[in-house]
């Protein structure tokens, strides 16, 4: 089977306003899952409020401070207020991404039509933040301080295409790398498949083989998964501090 069938966008059932499809997809429906999950984590966790926490209200306390002390490292005092923004980016992506590693299950941030729309949010967010926060000032930002000035033709420019490349890195970043992961798993899953299906002895010991490299590789994906979520959000917490900043 096609290793890039799973990617494929069905619809569960089809939706056409004014000529647009708007469909309700696999895609839409995992989404929704991942805010349930969300949601009934913090919710039920929190839910009890324990001095001795349980195993949820653990969970939930970490992921909470985890998130808090990222964005005070990386974003300053002053993004206290984009906290909520920033941890609900993060759990997004986070349970986006490992609903993804279930047998069956749709990964909809290998898709960059979803990773970049949430990239351009953040782009098109702190863009909005920098120029309301310091108005016209905010041109300072692509010409860094102490510079000399006859360096501004060839800085200015470089500046601003780095700026505009954001949106692309950010979403490039995520989308490939489950995209990619999830192409590994199930090419070596093939393998297995195409050895044993010989019924031969040898195939039958082959196909070991790519199984251990599999189950090595779901481990790996999950590292992964966890690390694009961390990726991705601390940049924003980075871009946050720009806007605030200026530096």
């Amino acid at each position: 089977m096609d290793p890039l069938h799973q990617f494929a966008i069905k619809p569960i059932f089809t939706v056409i306003i004014g000529g647009t499809d708007v469909s309700f997809s696999n895609s839409s429906l995992s989404m929704i899952a991942v805010v349930v999950m969300v949601f009934s984590l913090m919710t039920l966790g929190m839910r009890s409020r324990s001095l001795v926490p349980g195993r949820l209200q653990s969970l939930a306390e970490v992921l909470y401070e985890f998130i808090a002390k990222m964005v005070r490292d990386n974003a300053g005092h002053d993004a206290k207020p984009f906290f909520p923004f920033v941890f609900t980016l993060f759990m997004f992506i986070l349970f986006g991404n490992l609903l993804g590693m279930i047998p069956g299950a749709f990964t909809f941030t290998s898709h960059i039509v979803v990773t970049f729309a949430m990239a351009a949010f953040v782009f098109l967010g702190v863009t909005l933040l920098a120029i309301l926060k310091h108005g016209i000032k905010f041109a300072t930002f692509f010409m860094p301080h102490g510079v000399p000035l006859w360096m501004a033709p060839i800085l200015v420019p470089i500046e601003i295409v780095s700026y505009l490349s954001r949106p692309i890195s950010l979403s490039v970043r995520l989308f490939a790398n489950m995209m990619a992961g999830h192409t590994m798993l199930k090419v070596f899953a093939g393998f297995t498949i195409l050895m044993m299906g010989s019924g031969t002895a040898l195939g039958y010991v082959a196909g070991v083989v790519p199984v251990v490299i599999n189950t090595a590789l779901i481990g790996f994906e999950i590292g992964v998964a966890l690390l694009q979520a961390y990726v991705f959000t601390i940049l924003t917490c980075l871009y946050i501090k720009d806007a605030l900043e200026l530096h």
